[in-house]
C-alpha cells in the first residue's frame, strides 16, 4: 500500500488536480482535514471507503489509522488543503511513516497564495517592482519563527509578501511593515479563497486593520502585502520583447 499526501487545492473542488482527483477515487481510507477540505472533494472516495475528518485528532491517532489501513494493504489518501508542502504538517508524518517503513508519495495542490492571484487577475512578479514572492507567517499560538525569519526582517527586501496564519495578528504585522513598506504599500485580505463566500478586503497598511476589524473576519485568512496590487505602471518584461531572441525565438534576418 501507499500513503498519497493530495492538495486538495484552495477550496472550489474543480481546482483540485487531477492526479489527485483520481488517487481519492481510488483509495478505500481517505483521511481528509475537513476544517479547510471541501466534503465535496472526498465525497468521490469509492463506495465503502473509510472516509475520516482528522481536524479533531491528533498525530498519534491519524497515524493509527493509517498502521491500520498498511495491514491490512489500502492505500490511504491523506487530503491536505492548498498544497501540503506550505504550512501542511505532513513532514513529521512523513517522518513517523519512514520510521514506520509504510511507503508514501506526494500530489501537489494548488495553494492559496496562487489562488489569491488569479481571482485579483493580479501578477506578483512586476518588472521593477517587485521578483520575489515570500510565503511566510507570523507566531502566535503556533511554533516560534526561526532566527532570522521574523517579518521585520524579511519586510527588508520589500518584496512581494504572502502571509498566513496570521489575520489575528495583523497589528504586529501592520507594525513591522510599515518601517520598510511605508503606510500606503497596498494590502489585500483574502478570505476563504475560491469558497463561495469569499471575500477580499482591500487597503493599505496604513488603514487594513480597521477595516479587517470591521470585517469580523478572524481565521482563514491570508495577507497579501506589496506595490504589484493596483501598480500599471511597471516595465513590460523582456520576455516578449521584439528585439529579444532565445532558441525559440531566433533573429530574425
Amino acid at each position: 500500500m501507499t500513503v498519497h499526501f493530495i492538495g486538495a487545492g484552495p477550496g472550489a473542488p474543480d481546482l483540485i488536480t487531477v492526479r489527485g482527483l483520481k488517487l481519492i477515487e481510488k483509495c478505500p481510507v481517505c483521511l481528509y482535514a475537513g476544517s479547510l477540505v471541501p466534503e465535496e472533494i472526498v465525497k468521490s472516495a469509492p463506495d465503502g471507503a473509510r472516509v475520516i475528518d482528522t481536524a479533531p485528532m491528533n498525530l498519534d491517532e491519524i497515524l493509527s489509522e493509517i498502521e491500520t489501513a498498511h495491514a491490512a494493504g489500502q492505500d490511504v489518501a491523506r487530503v491536505h488543503s492548498g498544497d501540503p508542502s506550505i504550512y501542511g504538517a505532513i513532514a513529521e508524518q512523513i517522518r513517523r511513516l519512514d520510521d514506520l517503513g509504510i511507503p508514501y508519495d506526494i500530489t501537489p495542490g494548488v495553494s492559496a497564495y496562487a489562488a489569491t492571484a488569479a481571482e485579483l487577475g493580479a501578477e506578483l512578479t512586476l518588472p521593477d517592482i517587485s521578483q520575489t514572492v515570500i510565503l511566510t507567517r507570523t507566531a502566535m499560538r503556533s511554533s516560534a519563527m526561526p532566527e532570522g525569519e521574523s517579518l521585520a526582517e524579511l519586510g527588508r527586501s520589500r518584496a512581494t509578501l504572502a502571509v498566513h496564519l496570521s489575520v489575528n495578528n495583523l497589528v504586529n504585522v501592520v507594525r513591522d511593515l510599515v518601517p520598510h513598506y511605508g503606510e500606503d504599500c497596498p494590502v489585500v485580505v483574502a478570505y476563504r479563497v475560491t469558497w463561495p463566500d469569499q471575500q477580499f478586503i482591500h487597503g493599505t497598511l496604513g488603514d487594513i486593520r480597521a477595516k479587517v476589524k470591521g470585517s469580523g473576519i478572524t481565521r482563514t485568512a491570508l495577507i497579501m502585502v506589496g506595490e504589484v496590487f493596483g501598480r500599471k505602471d511597471f516595465t513590460d518584461s523582456r520576455l516578449y520583447a521584439a528585439d529579444h531572441t532565445h532558441v525559440l525565438r531566433p533573429a530574425k534576418p
